[in-house]
């Protein structure tokens, strides 16, 4: 089975040593990228650890086909314990950074430790610098990247950077790269701000030769520049009038299922926004998307559709420049765009009213990511924050809700339900085969859960091999099982069997933080069946009927720190 090579780099920025480590039995097993990360998490990490403490440790990882010039392959992993869901998770984030890190010729870097001064910390294949930046205090990432250009020549490209929400410890704060590129999700940019790191950068001319099979590459690559998606005008937003016409775009925090100006901020209003296209390294695909505002002359990237939805729909926003400005400042303070709209959300429905004024909005989002005033309170996300403000709980373990309702794709709900990352829609993307986005022969019903759980684990199986790879997710309808088996060198069912154990083990280490089917059963919405078809999921995966993992599934159960720390 192909994985990733080299050393695992340690980085303890609490002495500010480093060592290197052969964890070559784990590459061989877990692939890369969330594979080889959430091993050595479970069991370095622990499981009684503080999020915010020194003893937390986050993970950087490539996969072999970063070694490619494949597209879709400009995707990197990271994980840790995360301080909104107070579990195990995994970020990955696209952009250009996966090569420099690759380059380094380590496969994982391990950070552990805290830091007493705010710290940059620069690495190469010769070494790793320590650099004091008091200077960078509360910065945004913009004035941080520039700051790097300017001292070191390094680019955005090469950085992985927390603004000041990592800094104040936001419960979804995230690490930003490539500008607007973001591991987003679950607040790993407050694992590294609580470690007082404001960025890492990586370079070198060490990257590991891997052999990937050229002609599905080849394949691969030529789909992707002469694919019609609609992916390449208009990103993810493409779905949002799937979505409305459904009734599956959460709308005035969740109270509604559509949204009757959704073209004022979907499809349409990208296409009269969007100014040049772009992309993530290596990629043909192109479906990233620079906006312009040609009146102000205001440019940024994006909004995708989860923030159409968590700061348009969700807050009564038809404004697509508001949006632009909403999603430029979550970039610039480093923070989530879903958690943060969400939460948004929560307070202006306790308050029932600012709905709609993208000035609040705006001086809202600052104040989340500065811990002023209310947003100290939204600052810790909807599940600790929603008795005090008098709304419903729209979270699930810890995190807020994507788009995608279950309420109307009862699959997604039921996958919401398992997700060992909570209400995250890129966990199993059910959603796509009930809106369907795929061919009718894949599709399934969009009602009902009863039957669904042996699909649900192979898409989530399916997905943590592509997370491992590391492969960006637009990839799916260019990769059939035989160019999978190909490409990784494995046969398709030992593939989902490293996605089954991968999936597991955040499971266990998520139980030992006392997490079982209670946590699953708590949607805060109805789902006809949940109860028997999650036990009908927990069968199909061999774990007990409270939702918790038997011991022996997994190969030792503590997670003790390595002798030499």
């Amino acid at each position: 089975m192909l994985h990733t090579q080299g050393p695992l780099l340690r980085i303890d920025v609490g002495s500010r040593e480093t060592d290197e480590e052969d964890v070559g039995d784990v590459l061989e097993s877990f692939i890369g990228g969330r594979g080889v990360g959430t091993k050595l998490a479970h069991d370095r990490i622990p499981f009684d650890a503080d999020p915010f403490g020194p003893e937390n440790r986050l993970y950087f990882a490539t996969g072999p086909l970063q070694a490619s010039r494949m597209s879709f392959t400009g995707r990197m992993s990271a994980t840790a314990l995360s301080p909104l869901t107070n579990g195990l998770l995994s970020s990955n984030a696209g952009g250009f950074m996966s090569r420099p890190f690759a380059a380094t010729g380590y496969s994982v870097v391990e950070v552990t430790g805290a830091s007493d001064e705010l710290l940059g910390v620069h690495v190469t294949d010769e070494g790793v610098e320590f650099v004091e930046c008091p200077a960078l205090e509360q910065q945004g990432v913009d004035d941080t990247i520039a700051h790097l250009k300017a001292e070191y020549d390094i680019d955005d490209t090469q950085a992985a950077i927390v603004g000041p929400a990592g800094e104040n410890r936001v419960r979804f704060a995230s690490i930003i790269t490539s500008e607007h590129r973001a591991f987003g999700r679950g607040g790993l940019g407050a694992v590294l701000g609580a470690k007082n790191i404001k960025y890492l950068t990586f370079d070198g001319d060490s990257a590991p030769e891997i052999e990937i099979d050229a002609e599905v590459s080849a394949t691969v690559h030529k789909e992707a520049a002469e694919s019609g998606s609609p992916m390449k005008d208009v990103g993810t937003v493409s779905v949002s009038s799937y979505a409305n016409a459904v009734g599956a775009l959460p709308t005035k925090y969740f109270s509604e299922l559509s949204y009757d100006r959704v073209d004022d901020i979907g499809g349409p209003a990208v296409v009269e926004h969007k100014y040049k296209k772009a992309t993530c390294s290596q990629c043909a695909f192109a479906c990233k998307l620079p906006t312009k505002d040609e009146e102000t002359g205001f440019t940024t990237e994006g909004p995708e559709y989860e923030t159409v939805m968590s700061f348009g729909s969700n807050l009564l926003e038809d404004d697509f420049v508001a949006l632009m400005k909403s999603n430029d400042l979550c970039d610039d303070l480093g923070m989530d765009t879903i958690s943060c709209g969400d939460v948004i959300g929560a307070y202006i429905a306790s308050e029932d009213e600012g709905w709609g004024d993208s000035e609040l909005v705006h001086d809202l989002i600052e104040k989340v990511a500065y811990r002023e005033g209310i947003g100290d309170t939204l600052a810790e996300g909807v599940a600790r924050c929603h008795e005090e403000l008098g709304v419903e709980n729209w979270s699930m373990k810890g995190m807020e809700f994507s788009a995608h309702d279950g309420r109307t794709l009862n699959g997604q709900g039921l996958a919401f339900a398992t997700s060992n990352r909570g209400a995250d829609h890129m966990y199993a993307e059910m959603y796509q085969l009930e809106y369907p986005l795929v061919a009718p022969k894949k599709a399934l019903d969009k009602e009902g859960v009863a039957g669904k759980s042996e699909r649900l684990v192979e898409q989530e199986n399916k997905n943590a091999v592509h997370d491992a790879g590391v492969l960006c997710k637009f990839s799916t309808s260019n990769m059939s099982e035989e160019r999978y088996e190909a490409l990784l060198d494995a046969d398709w069912e030992e593939l989902l069997a490293v996605g089954g154990r991968i999936v597991e083990l955040e499971r266990h280490f998520n139980n030992a933080r006392g997490m079982d089917r209670d946590d699953d059963e708590a949607l805060p919405y109805e789902l006809e069946g949940l109860s028997e078809e999650l036990s009908n999921y927990y069968d199909l995966r061999d774990w007990n009927d409270d939702g918790t993992v038997p011991d022996a599934n997994v190969e030792g159960t503590g997670s003790p720190a390595p002798a030499d720390d």
